[in-house]
């Protein structure tokens, strides 16, 4: 007998993420104001270096993915000592990731800075940012992991409460070392880089005392070696296309920058109504993201309960919630769009290229929640592969050849990028969609036979 997904355990999960996401948007979007004070080449650069410190989150964000549908079916099944034993297997990869990226950072710096195609006039401010925010790595790679075990675990309200720690630490920050509130020494963009480590340290932190209070990690439980293959080779199995879509997904956003900073005019004003166009769509990201969550929890729990067709139907609930919501929230910002665009961008030419950028990505959010929606539920099964076919797809075949030929040949202006934008996602919703509603993406759930303890 099929069992429906009730709207109130769907807001049970949901609502905690949503808020959490906001959080999220409220570190960047203060780092945005704040440097908007400080001046358009500052505000231009934390944007790429943000965009770029996604990058080396790659493997990271790839590791918390296939810790989700491990440790989601194997709650969902009742095996909760397995979960434990994925929940130490992923924390000890994480560090030596972390640890192995920041060292190839800083090795690699110059090469990575000449690939951002950073202007001169702003390329030490770069840098700085940048040399800062790798020191980070290993501190983000463990809060990206144990934000996941949570949330796998159907404990969404931890990472809400440390994001919520997060996000004062770093607003704090910002304002009192960027600007020098508080009679706090300003040291102005470099303040801004060290608030991030700090609010980062201090979360991670919070996260490791919640978890080790908590029955997910009350004691070290070291596996075999022969189990320890096994659970790795579903590991990558899982980890290996969601890493490689956050390569390709991420990389394509640092080559989109770097066609913005090339354009051959007003390419630092683009950038930098880009950082703030991205600030305020990343609002409407917060249900999108929130609901990418929500499906992967309950779509993994339910494979883990052998229940496949409430799986796929879970998917599609979630995302008719999601609808709802983020045409609320739509209408919402297109009230006060104007004021909070100058808000952010003071430099009336800063403004008007976050407008521009704006008009197209607003119109493209409901293919993105269409995306992550369904994309969440694949994660929950373990069908990374197809998320990464898809993203290909939209990303490299579509977006960055359409942006290149709109923005550098055809308009030569940022509105080229722009709409080579939306209709890379409008192709990316409608991939996802078909592969949710024709392919058989259970067949990547964990079996028991797989890892028998």
């Amino acid at each position: 007998m099929k069992i429906r997904i009730s709207l109130r355990e769907i807001f049970h999960l949901s609502w905690p993420q949503v808020l959490m996401m906001f959080f999220h948007f409220w570190v960047g979007f203060v780092d945005v104001l704040v440097a908007g004070r400080l001046g358009t080449n500052v505000q231009a650069c934390i944007g790429l270096t943000t965009q770029t410190m996604f990058f080396f989150l790659i493997i990271g964000m790839a590791l918390a993915n296939g810790s989700v549908a491990a440790i989601t079916q194997s709650l969902g099944a009742g095996r909760r000592d397995r979960a434990s034993r994925f929940i130490q297997l992923s924390l000890g990869l994480g560090l030596v990731f972390g640890v192995m990226v920041l060292v190839l950072g800083y090795v690699f710096l110059d090469n990575i800075l000449a690939i951002l195609h950073l202007p001169a006039l702003i390329l030490p401010i770069g840098r700085y940012i940048l040399t800062v925010y790798l020191l980070t790595l290993p501190c983000y790679y463990l809060l990206v992991l144990t934000n996941a075990f949570f949330r796998a675990s159907k404990m969404v309200k931890v990472p809400l409460l440390v994001m919520a720690v997060i996000a004062l630490v770093n607003t704090l920050g910002d304002f009192g070392l960027g600007l020098g509130w508080w009679h706090w020494p300003n040291f102005g963009y470099k303040g801004l880089a060290w608030s991030t480590f700090l609010s980062i340290a201090i979360g991670v932190g919070l996260n490791f005392l919640i978890l080790f209070k908590t029955s997910l990690l009350n004691k070290f439980d070291l596996p075999s070696w022969k189990w320890i293959k096994k659970a790795l080779s579903y590991l990558i199995k899982v980890a290996w296309p969601s890493g490689t879509l956050q390569f390709v997904w991420h990389f394509g956003y640092v080559v989109i920058y770097g066609l913005v900073a090339s354009l051959p005019q007003k390419n630092i004003y683009a950038l930098a109504g880009m950082s703030a166009g991205i600030r305020i769509e990343s609002f409407l990201f917060l249900p999108a993201f929130a609901f990418n969550f929500t499906a992967s929890i309950l779509v993994g729990h339910l494979l883990g309960q052998n229940k496949l067709a409430e799986a796929k139907q879970a998917g599609y609930q979630v995302l008719k919630i999601g609808f709802g919501l983020i045409s609320a929230l739509v209408v919402l910002v297109l009230c006060f769009l104007k004021p909070i665009i100058h808000l952010l961008a003071p430099d009336p030419k800063v403004a008007v290229e976050a407008f521009d950028y704006l008009k197209y990505n607003l119109a493209a959010i409901f293919f993105l929640l269409v995306y992550m929606t369904l994309s969440g539920a694949l994660l929950g099964a373990g069908a990374t592969i197809y998320q990464l076919v898809v993203v290909f797809i939209a990303t490299w075949l579509v977006r960055i050849p359409l942006a290149y030929v709109l923005g550098h040949v055809l308009l030569k202006t940022p509105a080229g990028i722009w709409l080579a934008m939306f209709f890379s996602m409008l192709i990316q919703a409608g991939l996802t969609f078909y592969v949710y509603q024709y392919k058989d993406w259970t067949r990547f759930k964990l079996r028991s036979k797989m890892i028998k303890n």
